[in-house]
């Protein structure tokens, strides 16, 4: 039987919600290396709406869930009805949605509050032992939920300096690489937290994918 893995989404587009590229790989590399995958999100109006090619506000209002059933085709369930019982593994790609949808990091740093349905299901995958995946900037929601651990962000100084003020400490990381955090069980890799094409995207999420299987 394969194993199966919980990916949360926070919505659709690198500003306002999940990094698509992210997202779609690390999909991909769960299908290559054997384990299935159900989507879900939370069912949350966005923090706002961007548009992607100018960056400014558009002043929409859209719903996280439904924005995110756009990369899972439709396949998507709310994240209240995930439990830990329900998959091997949990990941969660990066893009703004999670500093934005997820929790508040985006605006309020190391003082963020985190969605409850998100740190429900975090905290009960380690207490089940079962493996996490953070790709990007996911790691800082994952600082604020667990307070402790290794993790990366890259090298973006402002961010890991904010990781530490979390309790938490940052590993440098280049392309591909990942850091992994064996108390909780965490695996963190910095994809476009760096200057990345989509080929070096493709390598981090299919390292940490590897990683999270082997430990599932």
């Amino acid at each position: 039987m394969s194993k199966k893995v919980a990916v949360v989404l926070s919505g659709c587009g690198v500003y306002d919600g999940a990094e698509i590229h992210e997202s779609v790989l690390t999909l991909l590399a769960i299908h290559r290396q054997g384990a299935s995958y159900q989507c879900y999100a939370p069912d949350i109006d966005q923090a706002h709406v961007i548009n992607h090619m100018t960056g400014e506000e558009t002043g929409e209002t859209r719903n996280v869930l439904t924005e995110a059933s756009r990369i899972a085709r439709g396949e998507i369930k709310p994240l209240s009805e995930l439990t830990a019982n329900d998959a091997d593994a949990l990941v969660f790609p990066g893009g703004f949605g999670a500093a934005k949808n997820l929790s508040t990091f985006a605006f309020d740093g190391a003082d963020c509050t985190v969605n409850k349905d998100v740190e429900r299901v975090v905290k009960e995958f380690v207490a089940a032992k079962k493996p996490i995946g953070a790709l990007c900037i996911s790691p800082a929601v994952m600082a604020k939920i667990l307070g402790s651990g290794t993790m990366t962000i890259g090298q973006n100084q402002d961010v890991a300096k904010a990781i530490e003020a979390m309790g938490c400490t940052h590993q440098t990381t280049d392309h591909g690489e990942i850091v992994y955090d064996a108390a909780h069980k965490l695996v963190t890799t910095p994809c476009y937290m760096l200057e990345a094409n989509i080929g070096q995207i493709a390598d981090g999420a299919e390292a940490t994918i590897k990683k999270v299987l082997e430990l599932a």
